[in-house]
């Protein structure tokens, strides 16, 4: 029972953090792991700033701004799951700026039982990221490139797994408020497989991302499109074991479609397919120092719609609020039906 245990955390990080019904391991990447980001869909890698927080998305968005400043988030994911993720940035003389993050994800205690149901040892679950990252301008600071390091480590009960990855960046910002962001994510190899027989895959993708305010305006629009370089993201639901529509009733014949249904079809499948790809949203500025932010995830509620509820799945919202030193942000999003996500984080600056 024990191994069974362990075998299912195993696969629960490799695919049921999945938001693309992939196999890749180490999934707990792709979790947001700051206030921010939740609030923002999952992902603000377009938004250029002062906060340290914007650079677990991008590391193209470290830049002069945050320097000595120090952030920490606490995320209470689904089923009692706890992420934490702290980082602080500093400046490394004239050649840039470098920032370091730590990032965990508990999966909390479990109680080990054998085969005849007898106690044995308690054992624990966790995932770990350690990031070095910098950043540096170039062509008169309209572009910056920014590269992060990760190296992952993951062990549940004697179970152990261990990789590197790597995030590289570039963004352009103007001073109209304008951002476009091209971020290549989790590129690496993993070194040590959990039982060493299996052959892991990081969560790779590409990322290409816009922000924009208009002149005056109480608000910045931004938009990311995931997956770059991965167009079909869908996939036969588990409910669906014939590969036909699972909402198809038992009794219900299957007739030849026209020309024209069979082209609307397709047309309305590869329209919900290019909108998996997307993330949108906005921040609403109320005023210099608070700020609220909301979301819409469409791939999230995609996969997560129940066949019988469709419920508020992929949207996300939030709030910042900072003073002179310090700031505070919080996140509420709906993952999963029954399954709420509660992100609150805080940054100091020195």
């Amino acid at each position: 029972m024990k191994k069974h245990l362990i075998l299912s955390l195993i696969i629960l990080s490799t695919v049921a953090l999945s938001q693309s019904g992939g196999t890749t391991a180490f999934r707990f990447l792709d979790v947001p792991a700051t206030a921010r980001a939740a609030a923002l869909g999952g992902n603000n890698m377009s938004i250029w700033g002062d906060d340290i927080n914007l650079i677990h998305a991008n590391p193209a968005l470290l830049n002069p701004l945050m320097l000595k400043q120090a952030a920490f988030n606490y995320c209470n994911y689904v089923s009692n799951i706890n992420s934490y993720y702290a980082t602080y940035a500093h400046s490394i003389k004239d050649k840039g700026t470098g920032a370091i993050g730590v990032q965990a994800f508990n999966y909390g205690n479990f109680n080990g039982y054998d085969e005849l149901g007898q106690k044995t040892n308690n054992f624990k679950a966790a995932d770990y990221s350690i990031n070095l990252n910098f950043a540096k301008p170039i062509a008169d600071s309209l572009f910056n490139i920014g590269v992060a390091l990760k190296t992952i480590i993951s062990q549940y009960d004697v179970y152990k797994s261990f990789g590197n990855a790597i995030d590289f960046g570039v963004t352009f910002h103007n001073k109209r408020d304008f951002t476009v962001s091209l971020l290549a994510k989790n590129i690496g190899l993993v070194w040590k497989t959990y039982t060493g027989n299996e052959a892991l895959e990081l969560p790779n993708t590409v990322q290409l991302g816009f922000s924009y305010k208009p002149s005056k305006a109480p608000f910045r629009l931004f938009l990311v499109y995931d997956q770059l370089l991965k167009w079909n993201l869908r996939y036969i639901s588990p409910v669906d074991t014939t590969g036909r529509s699972s909402a198809l009733n038992f009794n219900e014949t299957v007739k030849d479609s026209t020309s024209w249904e069979k082209f609307s079809t397709r047309a309305g499948s590869q329209a919900d397919n290019f909108m998996r790809h997307i993330v949108f949203g906005t921040e609403i500025l109320l005023s210099k120092n608070f700020h609220l932010r909301i979301a819409y995830n469409y791939r999230r509620q995609k996969e997560m719609t129940l066949p019988d509820r469709r419920g508020s799945n992929g949207l996300s919202f939030g709030f910042g609020l900072k003073t002179k030193r310090f700031q505070f942000s919080y996140a509420f999003s709906k993952v999963a039906f029954s399954g709420n996500s509660s992100t609150i984080g805080v940054t100091y600056r020195w």
